[in-house]
């Protein structure tokens, strides 16, 4: 068995998911991989099916009906590696389209297993970190919202939207699921608030977040408004 699971959502990533699964596979370190689909009309699911053949045991597919929102498709695979295995210590949120760099996991490990971390963040805005390919005006919303976070929560990450993670199963031990109230944009947000909140330490690591090359974007303008509201309400709700 590995000791870190990684949790990657899929909807419509056929072009991205067959790459994906072989580079995590090669990287110098046993990670296992959960492929959360939502009903891809495009065939993503079959296509980790037939990969779970050469990679049996370290290859998973948790299948849901429909898109069911990102939040809860973590939830769900924060759940299943939860009950699937003990041994699981580390559980990472990551893009399927390359805008994380694979070989990324094993900094964001290293920071929860050697560097003192209970949450990790690749983190595009601290120092060191940053993106490639976005025009201006996504650029200025996505330091924006940044700010927006900081400065109404108080809360000490530089990147708080930030969707590349690793999590100490304490933590998510720690968080009651059921509680947890958005599944867009502001879902990133709520996770590390409430982790800040419970007392656990937040590490950032910087990462260079890449735009995707193939395959369409998820994000649209009530994802947004649900994090504009959604800070306010972990700021005087919480």
């Amino acid at each position: 068995m590995s000791d870190s699971l990684v949790i990657i959502p899929t909807y419509n990533e056929k072009e991205n998911i067959e790459k994906m699964v072989r580079t995590v596979f090669g990287l110098p370190f046993p990670f296992h991989l959960l492929i959360v689909d939502d009903g891809s009309p495009d065939g993503t699911a079959n296509i980790i099916r037939q990969l779970q053949e050469e990679f049996d045991g370290r290859l998973h597919l948790l299948e849901r009906a429909g898109k069911l929102g990102l939040g809860t498709a973590y939830l769900d695979g924060f759940r299943w590696g939860l009950k699937k295995s003990a041994d699981y210590a580390y559980f990472f949120e990551m893009d399927a389209d390359f805008s994380h760099n694979p070989k990324d996991l094993l900094r964001l490990r290293d920071a929860c297993h050697t560097g003192g971390g209970d949450v990790s963040v690749g983190s595009r805005y601290t120092s060191g970190g940053g993106v490639e390919n976005w025009p201006f005006d996504r650029r200025f919303l996505s330091y924006g919202a940044s700010v927006y976070v900081r400065a109404i929560t108080w809360m000490p990450v530089k990147d708080p939207t930030a969707g590349f993670m690793c999590y100490t199963r304490p933590v998510l031990e720690a968080i009651d699921f059921d509680a947890v109230r958005f599944i867009g944009y502001a879902f990133q947000i709520e996770m590390k608030h409430t982790a800040w909140k419970l007392g656990y330490k937040i590490v950032e690591v910087p990462i260079t977040f890449t735009d995707r090359v193939l395959g369409a974007s998820k994000m649209h303008g009530s994802i947004v408004k649900e994090a504009i509201k959604g800070v306010l309400s972990l700021r005087f709700g919480s």
